[in-house]
């Protein structure tokens, strides 16, 4: 018997010249049982507004500012962002049904609890300069799934929301770095649903994002290119989507959306190609204690059936799905309560820069985008490949990897505005 690769796929020799034809198996059961696993702490006791009472807080020693005022939020945004189309998933069936008929609920009655100034568990949307993330990645899962998470809201949980989130506006607008994009979904959120938005913290946001394009589908943060995973924590997904409801209001900004979204195309071919054989991928960078967070990008457009042509999605899957359940099944991924420890592979808390508590590692869940597609298709459906690393290091005799080319956009349109 050959060597098997972290998906169970043989690593076939030079000699071989066929793929074999693995079926999906349990993947999509497993990649359900961690969304289940991540998201029942946070959504059964926010539900409750009992997150603050029953959330520990593993934070750096001597963290400033004190990490329990923005954990929370954290905890709940970024969990959102991740399960948010999975949550909007019609046509399940089965165990996979009763779940999300359980979850979707909870996330509801999460939303009042979070936002309703009553609540034990009104979350910290304005006090500080956290929050600004989180609020993001709060209204990123809301844009996710509207049909699912907000048009069902009654009137008084709605203007809740409205008011939380638009609170934000309190801290100062970002400027030097990834930031600028949590400005600008908060304000393509309010957008969406009809509210008043902020020039400065809108356009001018996206367009100074824009022209820190640095080149073969990568932005710099800020100014500099950072190695390490914001293109996909942050930057690809927020302009991909904001880019996406300016376009909507405006077909002005269609051209930059088409431009991003190629852009995004290429760093998910990138980040495909980072999964090695085994399915460890490298730690590169700060933050990476968010997990397989780091390939939101990949999942996004996976989820948006944008994958580039040549990288077929039963190789997206198995790669993923060998990263998921190698940091998953870490020891000390998770505390006896079930909650997420600080950690790379496993629990480790000194990778926890002075920003990183229990909260922040919810970004997790970003890497599960592809559950919002339904189990026929093709990403779940066809058979598991090997993917770009297992082919190579198999001896397969692919095609070499080249860069894209285009120009910096830095002029895109202002938006005719209803409410100024």
């Amino acid at each position: 018997m050959g060597v098997l690769g972290a998906a169970g796929l043989p690593l076939r020799s030079n000699a071989q010249t066929t793929s074999p034809t693995v079926p999906p198996a349990d993947d999509r059961a497993y990649w359900v049982s961690v969304l289940e696993k991540i998201s029942r702490p946070v959504l059964m006791n926010l539900s409750r507004r009992e997150l603050r009472k029953n959330m520990p807080v593993e934070a750096k020693p001597g963290a400033t500012p004190d990490r329990s005022t923005c954990t929370h939020l954290e905890a709940f945004g970024r969990l959102l962002c991740g399960i948010a189309p999975w949550l909007a998933l019609e046509n399940l069936t089965g165990e996979e049904l009763k779940l999300q008929q359980e979850l979707l609920p909870l996330a509801r009655q999460a939303l009042d609890a979070a936002t309703d100034p009553n609540s034990p568990d009104f979350l910290n949307f304005s006090k500080g300069t956290q929050p600004l993330v989180d609020t993001a990645f709060l209204a990123q899962g809301l844009l996710r799934a509207p049909q699912t998470l907000w048009e069902p809201l009654e009137p008084r949980v709605k203007k809740q929301v409205i008011a939380a989130l638009a609170s934000s506006h309190q801290i100062p607008t970002p400027r030097g770095n990834n930031w600028v994009m949590f400005a600008a979904t908060v304000e393509a959120w309010l957008l969406a649903v009809g509210e008043p938005t902020l020039e400065d913290r809108l356009e001018n946001c996206v367009r100074t994002m824009l022209g820190w394009y640095c080149g073969d589908g990568a932005y710099g943060d800020g100014d500099y290119f950072h190695f390490d995973y914001y293109n996909s924590f942050v930057i690809q997904p927020l302009l991909v989507e904001v880019l996406g409801v300016l376009a909507k209001q405006d077909a002005g900004f269609a051209p930059a959306h088409q431009t991003v979204l190629q852009r995004a195309k290429r760093f998910a071919a990138v980040q495909e190609r980072l999964i090695a054989p085994d399915g460890t991928f490298p730690s590169l960078g700060r933050s990476t204690t968010y997990r397989f967070g780091a390939f939101q990008t990949l999942g996004l457009m996976a989820l948006r059936h944008e994958l580039p042509a040549h990288i077929k999605p039963g190789q997206v899957r198995a790669g993923l799905t060998a990263v998921i359940r190698k940091m998953t099944e870490a020891p000390g991924t998770f505390d006896t309560k079930g909650w997420l420890q600080i950690g790379f592979y496993g629990h480790q808390p000194a990778l926890g820069e002075s920003y990183i508590s229990t909260g922040s590692l919810y970004l997790c869940s970003a890497g599960l985008l592809p559950l919002g597609l339904p189990p026929a298709d093709e990403f779940w459906s066809a058979p598991a490949e090997r993917w770009t690393a297992q082919q190579l290091w198999a001896g397969e005799n692919l095609p070499a990897d080249h860069a894209i080319q285009d120009a910096k956009m830095q002029v895109i349109p202002t938006l005719l505005r209803k409410n100024p």
